[in-house]
């Protein structure tokens, strides 16, 4: 199915981020005006500089906790820290950004009568009791733990966006998006994957949470963003929430063989550490919602992901 049918102006907050700045790339090169909104707090401005002179892009460095005014067809919301480490260094201010983020961005969506998506997490199902985890689970999380800030504030995002459809009738869209990675992912992040090959490449010691047992699905980058522009596209009856990851399930242990492995390094052994608080055991998506209305199932198989990825991190490393 086409993913565009015709030319229109879309905004992408957080758009310099890993995912937001790969999904502007494919805006722009579908042939999209794109408008760039991003603080740079976990953003970086490199992740865009090679648009910064295209005719159909523009960038903002704007918060979206202040009311921003443009004229869009289109928003897709991914404005917020997605790694612990960011999330956590101002829980505060992560709350604002995932909660009067979303207000200001949906009071935008009422102005102009267009269409707006919510990057929500997998995070709102927390610590699982169902596995995999389908869109009608309601989650197992804790409201008052260090990673409550993302995880709640998500949640709240995502009632916003049912209330605003309800009570404004706003045409929505809401993704679930699991563990994804790619270029572009910081190599100070603290995700696993960033992790993992950053310690492999410097010949550090593999860094294992808890046994490493723990498990984790890992969608690449060009796959999750194909999935939230076919949900984009979706008729207006169809909001979600959807999950989108990849449901090849992987231990932590198994990921962090598979990297030493591709990157070479031999040499890295495996070292055990502290499980962090409310670090879920298992975390893998049920995507039959997305199969069924999207058309979509990640194809980048992990090793195939993770090649471009680890050589990403080799030019970081070196620069």
């Amino acid at each position: 199915m086409p993913l565009h049918d015709s030319r229109q102006r879309i905004l992408v907050t957080g758009g310099a981020g890993f995912l937001g700045s790969h999904l502007v790339d494919r805006l722009v090169a579908a042939g999209h005006d794109v408008i760039c909104v991003d603080n740079l707090f976990t953003g970086a401005a490199k992740n865009v500089d090679h648009l910064r002179d295209h005719p159909r892009f523009r960038f903002i460095r704007h918060d979206v906790t202040i009311p921003l005014s443009v004229e869009v067809d289109q928003i897709y919301n991914l404005a917020c820290p997605a790694s612990p480490i960011h999330y956590q260094r101002d829980s505060v201010e992560t709350t604002r950004t995932s909660v009067i983020g979303a207000i200001n961005m949906l009071e935008l969506a009422r102005r102009l009568g267009c269409k707006i998506l919510q990057a929500s997490t997998s995070e709102v199902y927390g610590d699982p009791e169902v596995h995999p985890q389908p869109e009608g689970y309601w989650g197992r999380v804790n409201p008052i733990g260090p990673r409550s800030c993302y995880d709640e504030g998500k949640r709240c995002a995502e009632t916003l966006f049912f209330d605003y459809r309800r009570q404004h009738g706003l045409a929505i869209k809401v993704a679930r998006i699991f563990n994804t990675y790619g270029p572009r992912m910081q190599p100070n992040d603290g995700r696993v994957v960033s992790n993992f090959i950053v310690q492999s490449l410097a010949g550090d010691p593999i860094t294992l949470y808890g046994d490493g047992s723990q498990t984790r699905s890992f969608c690449y980058v060009d796959d999750l963003v194909d999935g939230l522009i076919r949900l984009m596209e979706t008729p207006e009856d169809f909001v979600g929430p959807v999950n989108l990851g990849n449901p090849a399930e992987f231990t932590i242990r198994e990921l962090a063989m598979r990297i030493v492995s591709l990157t070479g390094n031999s040499g890295s052994r495996l070292e055990s550490a502290t499980l962090p608080v409310d670090d879920p055991r298992q975390r893998c998506p049920d995507i039959s919602l997305a199969q069924a209305k999207l058309g979509w199932r990640p194809r980048v198989a992990l090793e195939d992901g993770l090649m471009p990825t680890i050589a990403y991190f080799r030019d970081v490393l070196r620069a």
